[in-house]
């Protein structure tokens, strides 16, 4: 199924085109890489695509099992290495609402966040460090 048309538009940026809903994302190549990092980068939006996939599945379990969960918030870090270059560690510190959650309930919204699509897509070398915070 096609998702998106993505275009090279020069400087080290491209624009992607999400063709149902017509929104746009432009990239830029980071800093330590020869870009001005005045976007996302394409390994930014890796490590992004991880942390809005746990928080989204994390929703999904959350309306299943009748938690609540909105206004949580994820503080996210990227960590490249080289040769080759290449992310190396993602670090996801997701901040839950002030909610007195149950052992249970904190079981199911943590293992959604760990277990989403993203997550088990990703090569078993990128360290994924998830941390919770109640």
């Amino acid at each position: 199924m096609e998702i998106a048309e993505i275009k090279y538009i020069g400087h080290l940026r491209t624009e992607s085109l999400h063709l149902k809903s017509g929104e746009k994302i432009i990239t830029d190549a980071p800093l330590d890489n020869q870009g001005k990092g005045e976007a996302f980068s394409p390994t930014d939006l890796l490590a992004d695509s991880l942390a809005a996939c746990a928080l989204t599945v994390m929703g999904i379990a959350a309306r299943t099992h009748g938690i609540e969960m909105t206004g949580t918030q994820v503080k996210l870090s990227k960590f490249m290495l080289a040769d080759p270059r290449r992310v190396g560690k993602i670090i996801i510190d997701i901040k839950m609402p002030n909610i007195n959650y149950s052992e249970k309930e904190k079981y199911i919204l943590e293992n959604a966040a760990k277990t989403c699509p993203v997550s088990k897509s990703l090569n078993e070398n990128l360290i994924q460090e998830f941390n919770f915070s109640y």
